[in-house]
């Protein structure tokens, strides 16, 4: 949560020189949006700035009665407790005006501390110096209270930057005597001690963390205002009463669920008033929860355990016929059609080229089937392959065809320079072998090759 974590070489902490994701170098941030608009009267700037101590944990406002002009970032000195105080500029300008008016303070105050210059090199080897004892002071500090046996719990300890002055945070359920404990820390310590009372809320905003949704805490980020939350408010939004997950980390109910709440009351006006119950002539519906979205109200009856969804319009209606002391027949009840979204495997393919083991587990399957088909194909096509005892016909009738006189061979070839004109009428038929006439045809062929030759 410090700036040791995104610090560079040149420049401590971010200022706009490094990078830090969750913004914890300055909790409670504000972006100064009036800081580039040109005004027509300078001299009627706000001379009050915004300065923060412990990256965020303590803010306060300090008059700038200087020539110098501060930006955000910029490490000041200012008056503190008989001594001086070293703090970083967290707003300036006009948006101070509006952070005092939110906080309750005045422009005109008269005990309001003052800046006295720019942090020279001094004074930031002092506060340094100062900041190094604040971690071996608390484990020292929470020894103390053990022995005291005292029911409270110290978070934090803070050093003025001239080291002249501690301030220890605490949290108690109830009142606690401390009186001796701030003896003893003053001879321990040789400084002036200052006991301050935080609530838990607090105490979570100044550890920091990450909520439940994803994020940095609200308390240690931006929110400042603690309101309280109760179990009401998570009525009117139809949550389930359940401590664990409608708890923060500081172990109260969620401070997020004031967001919505403003929206869900406004909903709610159009509802019907004094409809928890309905008479019917079956017995009385108890109402179970209200939808805003769908403006329908959930009823069960006593002779089963069903939930009805009623329109608000036939609510209003029930209403008023039981107000005239009649009881309908049937509650009007809705059917509403379960919408299910198709199922469908996404594959997600990252920049760097990889798949997820889904799309490869598929694949394989696929390439699995394609040769099991294709060997299902091949056993079928097995039985279609033309006989084995036909071939050694096929090849003597060739060989009778080269062998034999040369005037057979020119009379086969009168044969078939005559049947060639039929083989083009008919290809289709004479590329299939016939069976029974090749021996026919081989038959021939001896008969000729048997003949003497003419002289």
């Amino acid at each position: 949560m410090g700036c040791s974590s995104c610090g560079t070489n040149s420049v401590n902490g971010c200022k706009s020189n490094g990078g830090c994701s969750t913004g914890g170098c300055n909790r409670l941030n504000v972006h100064d949006w009036l800081a580039n608009l040109p005004f027509s009267d300078p001299d009627s700037d706000c001379r009050v700035i915004e300065v923060t101590f412990n990256n965020g944990s303590r803010k306060d406002f300090y008059r700038n009665n200087t020539l110098q002009t501060f930006i955000k970032g910029d490490m000041v000195t200012v008056e503190g407790v008989s001594g001086f105080d070293v703090g970083m500029v967290n707003l300036t300008g006009e948006l101070v005006r509006l952070q005092m008016k939110k906080k309750g303070a005045k422009e005109d105050n008269p005990e309001m501390k003052k800046i006295m210059r720019r942090a020279n090199e001094m004074d930031l080897q002092k506060w340094s110096e100062s900041k190094s004892r604040e971690k071996p002071s608390l484990t020292r500090a929470r020894a103390i209270i053990i022995q005291l046996n005292l029911d409270m719990k110290l978070i934090e300890v803070e050093f003025q930057a001239d080291g002249r002055k501690a301030t220890f945070y605490y949290t108690a359920e109830d009142r606690v005597d401390f009186r001796e404990l701030i003896k003893i820390y003053a001879s321990e310590f040789k400084i002036k001690v200052e006991m301050k009372q935080i609530g838990i809320r607090q105490e979570a905003a100044k550890i920091g963390g990450i909520g439940s949704c994803g994020r940095e805490l609200c308390c240690s980020s931006w929110l400042s205002d603690f309101k309280s939350v109760t179990t009401t408010i998570a009525r009117y939004q139809n949550l389930t009463i359940n401590q664990t997950k409608l708890s923060g980390q500081c172990g109260r109910l969620k401070c997020c669920l004031n967001y919505e709440l403003d929206t869900y009351l406004d909903a709610l006006q159009q509802f019907p008033n004094n409809a928890d119950t309905l008479e019917l002539s079956r017995g009385t519906a108890t109402l179970i929860k209200k939808d805003i979205f769908k403006n329908l109200m959930w009823y069960i009856l006593p002779d089963s355990n069903k939930q009805y969804p009623v329109p608000i319009e036939r609510v209003k209606e029930i209403r008023f016929m039981n107000a005239k002391g009649q009881r309908p027949d049937e509650l009007g009840a809705i059917e509403l059609s379960p919408v299910k979204a198709e199922e469908k495997e996404h594959v997600h393919v990252e920049l760097v080229g990889q798949i997820s083991l889904k799309a490869l587990e598929r694949n394989s399957r696929k390439r699995k089937d394609k040769e099991q088909q294709q060997k299902r194909q091949d056993q079928q096509k097995q039985p279609q392959r033309p006989q084995q005892q036909n071939r050694p016909q096929q090849g003597g009738q060739q060989q009778n065809k080269q062998g034999g006189n040369p005037q057979n061979r020119q009379g086969n070839q009168q044969q078939k320079q005559g049947g060639q004109q039929k083989q083009q009428q008919q290809p289709k038929q004479q590329q299939r072998p016939q069976q029974q006439n090749r021996p026919q045809q081989g038959d021939r062929n001896k008969g000729q090759q048997q003949q003497p030759p003419k002289k």
